[in-house]
């Protein structure tokens, strides 16, 4: 396990080839993956406050190099209010992906340039011609789907993101919905899953907790859509909304025993030499 400005040094360092990727779990659903040059930060959660179990891998002035930083929804475990001005300063060619409903609030909260924002919603597509990266936005269902009356717009949403080959899909925080899997199989091939598998309850839900897919319903949509690599995630980091990826493991060998899978550490480099079937 590496931390800190080590950490990044191997982050920067790291180049796979077109078509294979790289990535370290940075603890709940934060993920760094390199796609040859290009680095893509999915929902960092670096600030060292409150009640965590694991602490930042690494500070957020010391990560320089970051293309995309995403943040799925507004909750600070998502999109971190304390790490985003400081990112916005060290990786400062760095675009932020949010959900285009919270840009101007953001924005203004965190003052940074609304340019640096890019405003999606559910079924949008984004490309970029400089680094060739596509970013496709989904709605999630953190429990509901709230869509804006006034706007149309989502306020959570999960990533399709393809990058030097490879295509990516960080669910961020959601449960299952009717459609979600037809519009992923409609996005195939992906390479990597990165899926909830904390849950949902009443005490968790009475406690302000909203819920999200549990490790049965993680398996299921990774065992629809048939991923190369299915990677379960945000179980780890607080007291009060843990789950067990052992469980994951044991459902997901015994239904969809041909579906790779990562259980892991955290600030861990994993490779993925990707070989679609």
């Amino acid at each position: 396990m590496l931390t800190g400005k080590n950490l990044l040094q191997e982050v920067q360092e790291t180049k796979p080839q077109r078509g294979n990727a790289a990535f370290w779990w940075l603890g709940q659903q934060g993920y760094i993956v390199k796609t040859g040059d290009i680095t893509l930060v999915f929902d960092p959660y670096l600030n060292p406050a409150g009640n965590r179990l694991i602490p930042p891998l690494f500070n957020p002035e010391d990560l320089t190099f970051a293309d995309f930083i995403f943040g799925s929804h507004d909750h600070g475990d998502h999109i971190d209010h304390f790490a985003y001005p400081l990112l916005a300063k060290s990786s400062k060619e760095a675009f932020f992906v949010v959900p285009a409903l919270s840009v101007q609030r953001l924005s203004k909260n965190l003052k940074i340039e609304e340019q640096r924002f890019i405003g999606m919603t559910d079924s949008q597509v984004y490309s970029c011609e400089k680094t060739g990266v596509t970013i496709t936005a989904i709605a999630a269902a953190h429990e509901f789907l709230d869509q804006d009356e006034d706007t149309g717009l989502y306020p959570y949403l999960s990533f399709v993101v393809e990058a030097n080959g490879v295509r990516i899909y960080h669910a961020g925080d959601t449960c299952r919905y009717e459609g979600l899997e037809t519009k992923l199989i409609e996005l195939r091939p992906l390479d990597i899953m990165f899926v909830p598998i904390n849950g949902r309850d009443g005490r968790k839900y009475r406690s302000g907790i909203i819920g999200n897919m549990d490790f049965r319903e993680a398996v299921d949509l990774c065992g629809m859509v048939e991923p190369e690599l299915s990677v379960p995630g945000h179980y780890d980091m607080f007291e009060n909304n843990t789950a067990d990826p052992i469980e994951f493991v044991n459902f997901i060998e015994a239904k969809y025993p041909m579906r790779r899978f990562f259980i892991g550490g955290h600030g861990v480099k994993t490779m993925l030499d990707i070989h679609r079937m």
